[in-house]
């Protein structure tokens, strides 16, 4: 662990980011906060003094490196930076945007938290403003220029939904939207985009320097199933909701060592899909889920008429229940109240979604909706880029989903155990390198 580190990140929340910076920051300073205690008693150990020497010298050195700005090192103790940079946006009467940088960011690795989906109202020249996702793209592109005019010494955006990702292909004369999206951040000076399951794969083919992390939130979704399910002797099989999902749900199938089905759909793409009135002309099941569990997972949800028409196809073929987990529940629309009515037919048990997309207690109070809080995720991800360090162990959870299982089958089932424990962020044997 570099100590000088933690004073040379930097985070700033967009307004339609702000609720995620608040539940990413307080993991962020944790992590910091751990890495130095670790650092304190391996060193008091390894030159046989006292901890408290250790912790005093750590701090001593820390000063010298860094002796004006606000590090988060404290005589005797650490005290995490807030590491948030302190930004004004300002919205114009004729609807123009301005950001202002308020402190000093030259020289710092800066990351921009931005949810272009949060079309709740958002505090903006001091009152609360509904934006739209063209408001907050405009948002993050004068924010990135701001930093970028500051001096900062990179700049990474953080967004959990990758905005215009549905448009990655051309089927007429029609513009490929997520890729000059991604152009754009590029030529701004954009080094890196940190995203949550992004639509397709084709977008990162896009750019030519800046790197595309693409996250899954796979354990934690894996997590709250644990909670709703047996996830060893449930009679479970997973069901890809389409073509485009299959590679998706087969991961969770050989990960839960249980068997995969497919629905086959036919469209009529003359018709644009609204809650409750899919486009979908025709579902064929391909496998068995009479009498079973089932489980769907998708990457994103919409106006969910899609999903719940396969839903309803699932329980006539005899579905015994049904849990779906969506990593970007975007639920717009008439989603909301098309989920409540098909939850009181007994369509559905559970619906899983991460909090990549802001809502409030709208959703999160509904009885069939379960929040999976990826924030550790994204911060564990900032810090190893900060330092430099592998991110395999975060993005393929194969491993510790398998040691996991492992873990719940010796336990005898008690799956919620293990499971309500976070990941370690490194692999078995990995040692702390340049944190």
């Amino acid at each position: 662990m570099s100590i000088s580190k933690p004073g040379t990140l930097g985070i700033i929340a967009c307004p339609g980011g702000a609720s995620f910076a608040r539940e990413l920051l307080p993991h962020l300073r944790s992590i910091y906060a751990r890495k130095y205690q670790r650092m304190a008693t391996r060193l008091a150990k390894r030159y046989k003094i006292d901890k408290e020497k250790a912790i005093e010298q750590i701090n001593f050195v820390q000063d010298l490196h860094i002796p004006s700005q606000n590090h988060g090192f404290f005589g005797e103790h650490y005290r995490p930076p807030s590491f948030e940079i302190p930004t004004r946006f300002t919205r114009f009467a004729n609807g123009e945007f301005k950001a202002e940088i308020l402190s000093s960011v030259r020289g710092i690795d800066l990351y921009v938290i931005q949810d272009v989906e949060n079309h709740y109202p958002v505090p903006l020249n001091g009152e609360e403003t509904t934006l739209s996702l063209n408001d907050h793209m405009f948002i993050l592109f004068v924010t990135i220029d701001a930093a970028i005019q500051a001096g900062a010494r990179s700049v990474t955006l953080v967004l959990p939904v990758y905005p215009y990702s549905r448009q990655h292909k051309r089927k007429g004369r029609e513009s490929l939207t997520a890729a000059w999206f991604g152009r754009i951040c590029e030529f701004m000076g954009v080094g890196r985009i940190i995203t949550l399951d992004i639509h397709s794969r084709e977008i990162q083919n896009t750019f030519h320097r800046t790197a595309i992390e693409n996250l899954h939130a796979s354990y934690q979704i894996l997590r709250s199933l644990s909670r709703l399910v047996d996830l060893v002797h449930e009679d479970l099989v997973v069901v890809a909701p389409d073509t485009g999902a299959v590679d998706r749900n087969k991961f969770y199938a050989v990960s839960l060592h249980k068997p995969l089905a497919l629905l086959y759909k036919e469209r009529d793409y003359s018709k644009v899909s609204q809650a409750g009135d899919s486009n979908i002309t025709s579902i064929n099941l391909l496998g068995h889920v009479e009498g079973k569990t089932v489980f769907m997972a998708d990457d994103m949800l919409g106006t969910g008429g899609t999903l719940i028409k396969a839903m309803t196809h699932l329980k006539e073929v005899g579905a015994e229940k049904i849990i779906c987990a969506i990593s970007l529940p975007l639920f717009t629309g008439r989603a909301i109240e098309e989920f409540d009515a098909a939850y009181q037919k007994g369509l559905f048990y559970r619906i899983i979604g991460t909090n990549a997309v802001y809502h409030d207690e709208t959703l999160l109070e509904k009885e069939w909706f379960v929040s999976a809080n990826i924030a550790n995720l994204f911060s564990r991800i900032i810090s190893r880029l900060h330092h430099g360090r592998s991110l395999s162990p975060l993005l393929d959870n194969r491993k510790i989903i398998q040691r996991l299982l492992s873990q719940v089958a010796a336990e005898g089932g008690e799956d919620e155990l293990p499971f309500d424990r976070e990941p370690s962020s490194r692999e078995p044997g990995e040692k702390e390198r340049g944190e």
